[in-house]
């Protein structure tokens, strides 16, 4: 079939890979937060002062109880369940990050008021969170390169991701604070 060959594939087998009708196609796990966010908001009450490390228990409970899902013991179901959870790490991050910069803000405004030499903790925030993207994305480049390109390097990278996201966003909320 010269008409139409897609990798060394002709039409007649690329189209009997696709499902017919009322034939279902293979779904990928839908990934719900709901076994993370009740374990945060758990380990958030039993310890008021953020002071506790009980919270990194709570690191990828929802992307593991997707991949037990149909579908999410594949290399893709995996990949969509991690990315599921590091969305919403990423998400309590940008939220964690914006309220510290904003309040950074108003105590830089404060303290320069009252005419203090203290180094501002704005422009600090923003390079620690800089200084942050580059390790993370320097460490989870390592976790790849520790595949050597097999496909279990995908989901491990994605779980680095979503690993390192977590605890930049626990840190920024206050987990750990001084």
């Amino acid at each position: 079939m010269k008409i139409l060959r897609l990798c060394g594939l002709s039409a007649a087998l690329v189209l009997s890979l696709i499902p017919g009708p009322g034939v279902a196609a293979p779904s990928e796990p839908a990934f719900n937060a709901g076994a993370t966010d009740s374990c945060v908001v758990k380990a958030s009450a039993a310890t008021a002062s953020k002071s506790g490390h009980a919270v990194l228990d709570c690191v990828g409970l929802a992307a593991q109880a997707c991949m037990k899902k149909p579908g999410g013991d594949t290399t893709v179901g995996m990949m969509d369940c991690l990315k599921g959870e590091l969305t919403y790490w990423d998400g309590k991050l940008n939220a964690a990050y914006a309220k510290r910069l904003a309040a950074d803000k108003v105590n830089d405004a404060e303290l320069k008021s009252l005419g203090s030499a203290a180094a501002k903790s704005e422009p600090a925030l923003r390079k620690m969170q800089r200084a942050w993207i580059a390790y993370r994305d320097a460490a989870c480049a390592y976790e790849q390169a520790q595949w050597m390109g097999g496909t279990g390097g995908g989901p491990a990278t994605m779980d680095c991701h979503m690993q390192e996201t977590a605890r930049q966003a626990l840190k920024l909320e206050g987990w750990w604070s001084q």
